[in-house]
């Protein structure tokens, strides 16, 4: 694919500054889940606020962005409900049945199969460079969940989570979550802009979601009284319009397996925002997973 000239040079950082801002879900999961929201509806609250905040501003500034020919549906619906929708499904299966810290590691699989893919669909190399990234940031985001630190502590009725089909759900989150690379890559192959894919992806995944919330909880949710519609609308600017924008930005000058390994700062971003905001205990090992993944950004972006 050929690259633009206009912000190839920058897109490492659009690619950084997304999995920066995905860092920071955990703030407005905390604030919703406390109202009484699920997984679900707050995954569904994230698309239908992006598709709504991205509807408006494409009719004020180019309404020709809408347009999209019937032989590409095929790449949003791949965005949107094969990746979206599949990865929060799978993702949040994962946590109910194991736990956060598990979930996380599988989640973290999406670079290798961002790699695999690439290669098989858009003949991208797999470099040393590429394998020594990947695994600094498989044993980083190990260290960050802190799975090691936990391990022996666990009690037989969590480990009894740890069955063949949970942990393949877990692989499966991350597969969704890779999908959004390479079908966000054909999209920009067809010469789709960022802010279409992400229109179309959102909208998708919106109508994805319907069977598998409570209407009436997300509708509860957006009308709950000012501030609670204000922080709504935040939540999904925030954790999803910027960084979803920036992320299929940063694809048009980075290679898909380059741009996962990237976006890994995400972890790193969470752990530091649960210290300086929540007081949480920076521990040993999720010191050491931090370094690792930086570390992993470095050598990918060198």
């Amino acid at each position: 694919m050929e690259q633009k000239s206009g912000g190839a040079g920058y897109a490492p950082l659009y690619v950084l500054a997304a999995g920066t801002l995905w860092g920071s879900m955990g703030l407005f999961v905390r604030r919703l889940g406390s109202t009484g929201l699920g997984s679900a509806e707050i995954a569904q609250l994230r698309c239908i606020v992006t598709t709504a905040v991205l509807f408006v501003y494409l009719c004020v500034r180019d309404r020709s962005l809408f347009r999209i020919r019937p032989r590409d549906i095929w790449c949003f619906v791949g965005t949107g409900v094969l990746s979206i929708v599949f990865f929060n499904l799978c993702y949040f299966t994962t946590i109910e049945r194991t736990s956060l810290s598990v979930a996380a590691v599988l989640l973290y699989t999406a670079p290798a199969f961002v790699i695999l893919l690439s290669a098989v669909f858009f003949k991208e190399r797999i470099t040393r460079r590429k394998m020594i990234s990947l695994v600094l940031t498989l044993a980083g985001c190990l260290c960050v969940s802190g799975l090691l630190r936990t391990a022996g502590a666990i009690s037989d009725s969590t480990a009894g989570g740890m069955t063949p089909g949970n942990i393949l759900v877990g692989i499966g989150a991350g597969l969704g979550y890779a999908l959004y690379s390479v079908f966000g890559r054909f999209a920009l192959e067809r010469g789709y802009k960022s802010l279409t894919i992400s229109f179309y992806t959102f909208l998708f995944a919106a109508a994805g979601t319907v069977p598998f919330v409570s209407m009436s909880k997300t509708a509860d949710a957006l009308t709950a009284g000012l501030a609670q519609t204000a922080f709504v609308i935040l939540f999904g600017v925030v954790t999803t319009v910027f960084p979803y924008l920036l992320y299929t930005r940063g694809l048009e000058g980075v290679e898909n397996g380059r741009a996962s390994i990237l976006a890994s700062v995400e972890p790193v971003v969470a752990t530091l925002l649960g210290i300086l905001v929540f007081h949480e205990i920076l521990h040993p090992d999720e010191l050491a997973g931090i370094v690792l993944i930086l570390s992993a950004i470095l050598i990918s972006n060198t």
